[in-house]
């Protein structure tokens, strides 16, 4: 495998589905809710990453280096015939391949040989990523066009507030319109290939509507309200898990409001005051560099980082909330005006920070208990006095949790605590696989459940081994199954029920 295909592959390998979008920029994008690209591999066409985030952007006009800087980058990488080169990008190289009136035939030829070029007619090239993304996987692909309505009148999407493309309407006329015909002839060329190619759209080959597409992925194209009030809330621990890489995190807060969770949740930390000097300088594996502290400062989200995340969680519907280590940390929150914080089991020994946050805090503190006695819960009873509501999660800190250390008893303990102090809410952190001790822990009376996620498989990243991956349905399935034991638990008021009726009825005497 060559360098080109090597990378193609390696980008691909990040998501556990064999679903690919290739996005462009017609209207009809507008009534699909980015959240269904989500845990899926995005290849996008031009400056269509203006719409959704992508994994992979695909160009060779110089309009569209121009459109991509003015927007702000959000594709992983790049592939382009330009000298097209941002700072902190991956980019390959492609020769670009015009269209003469007299060759497309020798167009579809290249496509069909699996050679790659950039086409003038992009989506094909686009198809030809595909192609190699299902070589690479060793099974077939189901690729989704999106946004492609070979409708010029139509114009873009919505989220094209300026277009920077050149030309007259007749030449964007001629443009788009001869691209139907090369798009009719790959869905043909295609049949019985190792990709099954659906259009989505209202045209009379589309094969599903943008509505069906949505409700494909379980997604609405309208914002959910934030949260869910009363119920049990599930929050996506996404810890550093989005390696400080602003795609990343919204690919993953995407996908766990698309999941069904109330809330997400990163960390923050003060890399500098928090870790010893040897400890950043002892060495470490990973993309970022050969220390332990090259990896440490990458996954730090900055102020821009955590604005864009507040906007983000705003515009999707979707609340969110950081587990903040060290008082440097403490103090930078403060700016979000966050109405819950977390204090993790790992600086449950940080008596002073801790005492300086109950003393100082009088919103809502989340505490996970691992490694900790009931001395450590008679210390928090009594000094988080002042905040409006103390989350209480039973927790265990081995990753992952043996079954018999669970005990999710110390939930039901946590939530008769409640039932003396209303301030107090029970709930569980889980560092154990699947979803039956979370759905247990519901039935002690557990109002909050926290659960771990990544994005993909990544053997240098912590905790990755217990966290339940977004590029596949169990994310879903395990909110899914929280909900359903929700339901079950009830309300606790004994009623009879529409659904039961009596079999003997006494007959009077």
């Amino acid at each position: 495998m060559d360098h080109f295909s090597s990378r193609i592959a390696d980008i691909a390998s990040i998501y556990g589905t064999d679903t690919i979008f290739i996005l462009g920029k017609g209207p009809s994008v507008d009534a699909i809710s980015p959240d269904a690209f989500a845990g899926s591999l995005v290849i996008a066409v031009n400056d269509a990453e203006r719409i959704a985030p992508a994994d992979i952007t695909l160009f060779h006009a110089a309009w569209v280096k121009e459109a991509l800087i003015a927007n702000g980058l959000r594709s992983r990488m790049y592939v382009t015939s330009t000298d097209f080169a941002p700072a902190g990008r991956e980019v390959l190289r492609a020769p670009f391949m015009p269209l003469r009136n007299d060759q497309s035939d020798l167009l579809m030829q290249r496509f069909l040989s699996g050679s790659f070029v950039i086409e003038e007619v992009l989506f094909i090239s686009a198809l030809n990523l595909a192609r190699q993304v299902a070589k690479a996987r060793g099974r077939p692909q189901t690729v989704y066009m999106v946004g492609f309505d070979f409708l010029p009148e139509s114009g873009a999407s919505e989220a094209i507030e300026h277009d920077y493309a050149p030309g007259s309407s007749a030449d964007r006329f001629f443009r788009i319109s001869m691209q139907e015909f090369f798009f009719l002839n790959a869905l043909y060329m295609l049949k019985e290939s190792d990709l099954d190619v659906i259009h989505v759209g209202e045209r009379s080959f589309s094969q599903i509507t943008p509505e069906s597409l949505n409700q494909r992925f379980y997604v609405s194209c309208t914002p959910k309200p934030s949260g869910r009030s009363p119920g049990v809330e599930i929050t996506a621990e996404l810890t550093t898990n989005h390696f400080g890489d602003r795609n990343r995190l919204e690919r993953m807060i995407r996908a766990a409001r698309a999941a069904g969770a109330d809330y997400v949740k990163v960390q923050k930390r003060d890399v500098e005051s928090f870790y010893t000097a040897e400890q950043l300088a002892s060495a470490y594996v990973s993309p970022f560099g050969k220390t332990f502290g090259d990896y440490r400062r990458q996954l730090e989200l900055d102020r821009d980082d955590f604005a864009f995340m507040d906007s983000l969680c705003r515009e999707v519907g979707i609340r969110w909330f950081a587990s903040v280590l060290d008082r440097p940390s403490f103090e930078f929150m403060l700016q979000f005006d966050p109405k819950i914080v977390k204090l993790p089991s790992t600086i449950s020994e940080h008596r002073d920070y801790l005492g300086y946050v109950a003393r100082n805090y009088r919103e809502s503190v989340v505490l996970s208990t691992g490694m900790t006695g009931a001395d450590y819960e008679e210390w928090l009873l009594g000094n988080f006095v002042n905040c409006k509501k103390l989350y209480l999660l039973q927790c265990n800190s081995a990753y992952p949790t043996p079954t018999a250390d669970c005990n999710i008893a110390v939930v039901r303990h946590y939530h008769a605590l409640a039932q003396k102090n209303p301030r107090i809410v029970s709930g569980y952190s889980s560092h154990d696989f699947g979803w039956l001790a979370s759905a247990l822990a519901i039935a002690a009376g557990g109002r909050m459940i926290e659960k771990h996620v990544k994005l993909g498989n990544t053997n240098w990243a912590h905790f990755d081994a217990v966290a339940v991956d977004l590029t596949k349905p169990d994310f879903r399935e395990f909110v899914s199954k929280l909900r359903e034991a929700e339901e079950m638990v009830g309300c606790g008021t004994k009623k009879v029920n529409a659904s039961e009726h009596h079999k003997y009825l006494r007959v009077a005497a």
